[in-house]
């Protein structure tokens, strides 16, 4: 349990060190992910549009 605790806290840290030191990658980043969680919504939208 306290291993998960020191990685959460590590993750968190990564991450805000990541955003003050390369914001624009961080944004990239980012944009990256949503425009994949975009993707996949529509993909799965057009699935069940072809089962009806």
């Amino acid at each position: 349990m306290q291993v998960k605790k020191v990685l959460t806290y590590a993750a968190i840290a990564f991450v805000a060190f990541y955003l003050f030191t390369r914001p624009a990658d961080a944004a990239s980043a980012v944009r990256g992910a949503m425009n994949t969680v975009v993707n996949a919504a529509d993909s799965l939208a057009l699935f069940v549009a072809k089962l009806t």
